[in-house]
C-alpha cells in the first residue's frame, strides 16, 4: 500500500525541518540583498531549500514530485491554503524528511516572511486559476493573485532570495483561429477575464520589483497543462471523470477553441531550468507545440472509452471565452537548452485517462462539488441573459 503523506502537522512550521533549512542556508547564503540590475546576472547560489507556494495544487504538486524524484539534496517547504483546488494527498508517498507542508495563506505577510527568511528560493505557483469562477467571484482572484504576489515579493525583498513567478499565456489574450501567429515574450498584454487580468497584474508587480528593488526574479508564462493530479473542474479531467461517473461530457459552444497543451512534467522541467539557469529579470514562454481544439480532445477521450464521437452535450459558452492560444517557446529552448519530452499528446492523454481511472479515491469526493459549481454558474448565466433580454425590451 502506498505510504500516505503525514498531514498531521500541516498547521505549523515543523521545528526540526526549519532547523535543517537554517543550517543549510548558512552554508550556501553567498548572495544576500544585492542591488542587481535586471538581466545582468544568472543564478549563482545553491538552491537546496525551496519554498513552493501552491504546492498542493495541480502544477505545484507535480513540480514538487518532479524535483524530489530527481535531486535528493533539495528540501522543499510547501505553502498551500488548501482551497477547493488544493489536495494534500497530491503529495502522498513523498519523503517526509525532505518535505514540509505548511497550511497557510500567501497573503499572510508574517507567515511568508518567516518561511522565506531561511530559504534559498521561492517558486510561486499559488493562484486562483478557474476562468468561470473568476467571472462569478473576481474578488477572490484579486486577493490571491495580486495581493498574495505582493506579499511574497515584499518577503523576497527582505530575505534577498531567488524568486520565480509562474504565470499563464492567457495574459496575452486570444489569437485568431485561422492564424499561425504565436505568443512570444514581446507580445502585448491583452487579458480577457478577471483571472488572466489578475495574473497580468502579478506579472507587472514582479517586473517592477526587479527594476525598482533589484530582486532576483524571473517569470514564465506557460500554455495549458494536462496530466495527473489536476482538479476535476478543469477541461480534460472533467470530461474523463464525467464518463467514469456515468455523466455525459459537456462542451462549451462549438468546441473550436484551441489550446496549446503541454504535459505537466515538461512544465516542471522548464521551471527548474529557469530557476537554475534563467537570466534575472527575464520572462520565458513555455509550450510544446500541442495545439488542439476542445472538440478534438473530447472526441479523443470518447474514442479511448469506446464511445461515439457525438456522445456529449453542447452547453452555452462562457463570457469572453478566448478563441486560441499558441506559444512560441524558442527562447527557452535556445537560451537554456530546454526541450519537452512528452511530445506524443495522444500517448500522454491515454496515460492521463488511465491515472484518473486508477485513482478514483483521489477525486471522487470533489466531483459532485465541482459539478454543483458548474450548475450554479450555468444558472447564474441564464438569469443574467434573461435580465439582459428584459432590459432591452
Amino acid at each position: 500500500m502506498e505510504e500516505r503523506f503525514d498531514d498531521s502537522r500541516y498547521h505549523c512550521v515543523d521545528p526540526e525541518f526549519q532547523d535543517a533549512i537554517t543550517r543549510y542556508s548558512a552554508e550556501v547564503r553567498a548572495v544576500g540583498r544585492a542591488d542587481h540590475r535586471a538581466g545582468q546576472l544568472k543564478v549563482e547560489r545553491s538552491m537546496r531549500n525551496i519554498v513552493v507556494t501552491g504546492g498542493a495544487g495541480f502544477i505545484g504538486s507535480n513540480f514538487v514530485r518532479w524535483v524530489m524524484e530527481r535531486d535528493d539534496s533539495v528540501l522543499i517547504t510547501v505553502l498551500d491554503a488548501l482551497t477547493h483546488a488544493g489536495n494534500i494527498h497530491s503529495l502522498d508517498g513523498l519523503d517526509g524528511e525532505r518535505l514540509n507542508f505548511v497550511h497557510g495563506d500567501i497573503c499572510d505577510g508574517n507567515l511568508v516572511r518567516e518561511l522565506l527568511a531561511s530559504a534559498d528560493a521561492c517558486v510561486h505557483f499559488a493562484a486562483q486559476t478557474h476562468n468561470d469562477l473568476s467571472i462569478a467571484s473576481p474578488d477572490e482572484f484579486v486577493r490571491t493573485n495580486v495581493e498574495g504576489t505582493f506579499a511574497l515579493l515584499e518577503a523576497v525583498r527582505e530575505a534577498g532570495i531567488r524568486f520565480h513567478h509562474v504565470s499563464t499565456d492567457e495574459v496575452f489574450g486570444e489569437l485568431p483561429l485561422d492564424s499561425s501567429e504565436r505568443f512570444t515574450e514581446e507580445s502585448p498584454y491583452r487579458p480577457s477575464s478577471p483571472y488572466s487580468s489578475t495574473k497580468a497584474s502579478a506579472d507587472m508587480l514582479v517586473r517592477a520589483w526587479v527594476r525598482t528593488y533589484g530582486i532576483r526574479a524571473t517569470i514564465s508564462n506557460c500554455s495549458n497543462n494536462y496530466g495527473p493530479y489536476q482538479h476535476v473542474e478543469k477541461f480534460i479531467p472533467r470530461q474523463i471523470t464525467n464518463i467514469l461517473t456515468g455523466r455525459r461530457p459537456q462542451l462549451y459552444g462549438d468546441g473550436r477553441n484551441v489550446r496549446d497543451w503541454i504535459h505537466v512534467d515538461d512544465h516542471s522541467s522548464a521551471v527548474w531550468a529557469i530557476l537554475q539557469e534563467g537570466e534575472i529579470g527575464e520572462t520565458y514562454l513555455i509550450g510544446a507545440e500541442g495545439e488542439r481544439s476542445n472538440i478534438e480532445i473530447l472526441q479523443m477521450i470518447l474514442a479511448e472509452f469506446g464511445l461515439p464521437r457525438d456522445a456529449f452535450d453542447i452547453v452555452a459558452d462562457r463570457p469572453g471565452h478566448d478563441k486560441r492560444y499558441a506559444v512560441d517557446a524558442s527562447k527557452i529552448m535556445q537560451t537554456l537548452g530546454w526541450r519537452p519530452t512528452h511530445t506524443d499528446f495522444e500517448a500522454g492523454l491515454r496515460e492521463t485517462i488511465a491515472w484518473y481511472r486508477d485513482n478514483i479515491d483521489w477525486w471522487k469526493e470533489e466531483k459532485e462539488e465541482a459539478e454543483q459549481r458548474y450548475r450554479s454558474l450555468a444558472n447564474d448565466r441564464r438569469r443574467n441573459r434573461e435580465q439582459d433580454c428584459w432590459h432591452r425590451t
